[in-house]
């Protein structure tokens, strides 16, 4: 059993790890051909962030892999295959239930971290990356690692939600972690200004977080910035574009 259980943690890991890479990397590829110069002269930064992330790979995926074999073999958790289990209306329920519950455990946790003392020992670390890339979105301490690799094996214990919902879920949030870094806003402006904009979540949004740092602390949602008057609104990336400019002009010459 120990030994299955070390495996399934194993496995578990080394999906975590490449789908980081997959998808960090695809942003990344297509960041170079959208934006040229962007992340010129940003290799060792680079390099950190990919460090930092494939060990948070690991804290993510052991707690997961351990819980995924207790489903396997013991049915520990809510997590269903059968789609008539429950009514077939709660499958996107259970998804944006679970997108609001982690949006919210995100935006308490993370605006702890920026507290003083929490800041210097662990968050201080995601935002040396300056600016951050399509790499940087799970370069974390350990311990900013493990506040977010817990929400979702513990929620799947309490509400229930079919296979492939949990499968979009984590989609959305490996996605959203990525865009949200990549110095350059992907998505059509109606996400992210505009009626919608107002309460999504999208690069514009977070690239103001990397600027001031006190504020915009949410992940998917706006709704808890608003409510706790932290929410500035949406930055732009022109003077980081601006510095990637002078960067590639310095280089040249």
């Amino acid at each position: 059993m120990t030994l299955a259980i070390i495996l399934s943690a194993v496995a578990m890991t080394v999906i975590v790890g490449v789908r980081y890479l997959l998808v960090s990397g695809a942003f990344a590829w297509i960041t170079v051909r959208k934006h040229p110069g962007l992340y010129l002269g940003l290799d060792p930064q680079v390099r950190r962030e990919i460090i930092w992330s494939l060990a948070s790979a690991a804290l993510y995926g052991i707690p997961a892999g351990v819980v995924a074999w207790g489903w396997q073999h013991h049915g520990w958790t809510k997590v269903y295959s059968d789609i008539h289990a429950y009514p077939l209306w709660y499958l996107p329920v259970s998804i944006f239930l679970y997108l609001l519950l982690h949006d919210a455990w995100f935006y308490w946790t993370h605006r702890w971290m920026h507290r003083p003392k929490p800041f210097k020992l662990a968050h201080a670390l995601h935002h040396a990356s300056r600016p951050p890339t399509a790499w940087a979105a799970m370069a974390f301490h350990p311990i900013e690692a493990l506040t977010g690799a817990v929400v979702i094996p513990l929620l799947v214990f309490f509400v229930p939600i079919h296979i492939a919902g949990l499968g979009i879920v984590l989609t959305i949030m490996t996605v959203m972690g990525v865009t949200n870094h990549m110095g350059w806003e992907i998505f059509p402006r109606f996400m992210w200004s505009g009626p919608l904009g107002g309460w999504l979540i999208t690069a514009s949004h977070h690239q103001r977080h990397h600027e001031l740092y006190g504020c915009n602390y949410g992940l998917y949602f706006r709704h808890w910035d608003r409510l706790c008057h932290t929410d500035r609104g949406v930055g732009d990336f022109t003077k980081e574009h601006a510095r990637a400019a002078r960067r590639a002009i310095t280089a040249s010459s």
